[in-house]
């Protein structure tokens, strides 16, 4: 893990990979688990028998959102920045989800800074890249501009 001072030490990150979080395995409890806090039981995240005849993986997969939520509980893994007295979701820029997290499979989390912009008052806006490999894929789970503001 990466550990910052001070915002100014984090700015000088910004273009450059941070770091990369632990492998974590996506497990089929944590799908099921996913899909009874959503309330989306699709076949393809549940039926691992019909996932296996008619899915296109031959398993079931994990919701693109599930894959998504892990972005703080990774990203904390890579870095701290010290000397805020908060950290603030803000959003997303951008958000795409190029392949599917197959259950079963690990993935971890890639974080790059992308901006830091003072916005007054004691607050700065952190752009992140994020993007969730999954282990021996070829392509990642997700890419996601994920936008922080820090109370300093």
């Amino acid at each position: 893990m990466k550990t910052f001072d001070t915002i100014e030490q984090l700015q000088a990150q910004i273009g450059q990979e941070i770091g990369a979080s632990n492998w974590l395995e996506i497990s089929q409890e944590r799908i099921q688990a996913f899909a009874d806090a959503t309330g989306d039981h699709q076949w393809i995240h549940l039926d691992e028998e019909r996932a296996r005849r008619e899915s296109p993986w031959g398993t079931t997969i994990a919701h693109g959102y599930l894959t998504l939520s892990l972005l703080p509980q990774l990203n904390q893994q890579i870095m701290q920045l010290k000397g805020v007295k908060a950290s603030i979701n803000y959003g997303l820029d951008k958000l795409r989800f190029p392949a599917p997290v197959p259950s079963g499979s690990r993935v971890r989390s890639r974080l790059a800074l992308a901006s830091l912009k003072a916005q007054g008052d004691g607050r700065y806006l952190a752009k992140y890249t994020t993007t969730i490999e999954i282990e021996g894929g070829e392509k990642p789970a997700c890419v996601a501009e994920n936008l922080v503001v820090y109370l300093v």
